[in-house]
């Protein structure tokens, strides 16, 4: 029999009172949607400071505001005496539909000017404190109360020592690695075709849904993953390239409709084309220039698990490798969990994409 876990208020310890970051001197405040542009360039700074060269562009900032669990309360934005921002911090939340994890994500930084002065230190204490608020406020939801919690911080493998250091001092281990992966579009790409009924089609608005269901189905069995909502699905989405995107479907089967699938949602009426692989990609324009190459993303690569195992994602890479190519591209990218269970790092590895940076998912579990 397993051992019934404490609620989450009990395991989250959330401070009934958050206590603004002293250090430095600043006047502490919530984002509000006038602060993207100043936002903006402080992100830069950090990410420059950190020996980025890829950076989050004004817009990707400005689409955080519509997301569809976004509360002011989770962030906060440090001022100096002249009213510039030079510090930030979000705890990201995210819907609770289906979940059987809860989550927040931290983010936040320190422009370099003010290093050193123990600001860092005391704005991961508060996105900590406020991650564990937003968790330990599922208490009064039966559904929810009993599930693991995780707050997390992603770190590239190039940031600086320190912040590793600040982490673990905060209480994050890490937990997952990723590889950024790349593959030289100079090298020809192989044909992989699909035998009927399955046949490759363009991303359409009229088969969204049917992505997303297809999506939640092929990310199921992957470490942290949770179901995407309408909503969730839909947001920051200011980089989607909808021409690199794709979908395969089985024209074999009618498709019941989602609420078949999934019970209560009704997105997808019966008789629409059963997606069964979908190929989502980014353009990441704003970085060609400090990238040194013009690149198209992969943002995400599925299969349903019942079709696994018919070369769907084979196809659907190789056949956005040519788009990518035929429309000037010089790399693929894409990342990937190191431990995928799909098998996904070896079919990369033969499709010829390689190593060329990663990351570390630090974490709190609870």
């Amino acid at each position: 029999m397993s051992p019934v876990r404490a609620t989450i208020a009990d395991r989250a310890a959330a401070p009934a009172v958050l206590t603004h970051p002293t250090a430095g001197g600043l006047t502490w405040r919530p984002w509000t949607r006038a602060d993207v542009p100043a936002l903006a360039t402080l992100v830069r700074a950090v990410q420059e400071a950190d020996g980025r060269d890829w950076f989050t562009p004004a817009d990707e900032i400005a689409e955080t505001f519509d997301a569809p669990a976004y509360d002011p309360a989770d962030t906060l934005l440090g001022l100096d005496a002249d009213g510039t921002p030079v510090a930030y911090a979000h705890a990201e939340r995210f819907p609770t539909e289906g979940a059987t994890i809860l989550r927040a994500w931290l983010l936040g930084g320190v422009h370099p000017s003010r290093r050193g002065e123990g600001i860092g230190t005391e704005l991961l204490a508060w996105a900590t404190a406020r991650a564990r608020q937003t968790l330990a406020a599922h208490d009064g939801d039966p559904r929810l109360a009993g599930l693991p919690a995780r707050i997390a911080v992603d770190l590239v493998d190039g940031d600086p020592a320190e912040r590793r250091d600040l982490l673990r001092a905060g209480g994050f281990e890490p937990v997952r690695y990723y590889a950024n992966l790349l593959r030289d579009l100079s090298v020809p790409v192989p044909a992989i075709g699909l035998e009927p009924p399955l046949r490759l089609v363009p991303w359409t608005d009229a088969l969204e849904d049917a992505a997303r269901l297809a999506r939640n189905d092929a990310f199921r069995d992957h470490w942290g993953s949770q179901p995407r909502t309408p909503e969730s699905w839909r947001a920051h989405r200011s980089a989607f390239a909808p021409h690199w995107s794709f979908l395969v479907v089985d024209e074999s089967v009618r498709y019941p409709g989602s609420e078949h699938e999934q019970p209560g949602d009704t997105t997808v009426a019966p008789g629409t084309p059963y997606v069964v692989g979908l190929h989502r990609a980014a353009r990441h324009e704003h970085d060609w220039a400090t990238q040194g190459y013009t690149a198209g993303y992969t943002e995400l690569l599925g299969v349903r698990r019942a079709y696994r195992g018919r070369r769907i994602a084979a196809a659907l890479l190789t056949h956005a490798l040519r788009v990518y190519a035929d429309d000037g591209m010089q790399h693929a990218e894409l990342d990937v969990d190191t431990d995928n269970p799909t098998g996904a790092p070896a079919l990369y590895a033969r499709l010829g994409y390689a190593k060329s940076d990663g990351s570390t998912l630090y974490a709190i579990e609870l």
